[in-house]
C-alpha cells in the first residue's frame, strides 16, 4: 500500500465521499464539491483523485446496477474505508495542532486585511 499522506484535493474528495455516503460517485462528488466549496473541478480530476485514494486503500468502489437513464451504463460508487477515516482523523488532528501553535499576535492580524 502506498503512503497515506493526503493532498488537499484528495482530502476534499475523501470528505465528500463521507458526506454522500452511500451514494458517492464521480458526478455526485464533483457537484457536491462545487456546492460546498464553490470550487469548479473536472470529472477527470475527480476520477484521478478517486483512483489514487483507492490505490492507497482509503476508499473502496463497486458498480451499481445498469439503468435506462444512463443508457445501460453502471455508476461506480465509492465508500471510505476504516483506514480512510483514520487517515482523515489524523490529518484533522495535525491541522488543529498547527492552528493551536499559531501565536495570538498572528491571529489578531486578521483585522488588518
Amino acid at each position: 500500500m502506498k503512503g497515506t499522506n493526503l493532498g488537499e484535493f484528495q482530502e476534499l474528495v475523501l470528505l465528500t465521499i463521507g458526506i454522500l455516503y452511500p451514494e458517492a460517485y464521480g458526478v455526485g462528488i464533483k457537484e457536491e464539491i462545487l456546492a460546498k466549496t464553490g470550487r469548479k473541478v473536472t470529472l477527470s480530476t475527480v476520477h484521478a483523485a478517486l483512483n489514487r485514494l483507492e490505490k492507497k486503500g482509503l476508499v473502496e468502489s463497486h458498480f451499481g446496477e445498469t439503468t435506462q437513464i444512463r443508457g445501460g451504463k453502471r455508476k461506480r460508487y465509492f465508500k471510505m474505508t476504516a483506514y480512510g477515516l483514520k487517515t482523515l482523523e489524523e490529518a484533522r488532528a495535525q491541522r488543529e495542532e498547527l492552528w493551536k501553535a499559531i501565536p495570538q499576535q498572528v491571529l489578531q492580524m486578521k483585522t488588518s486585511y
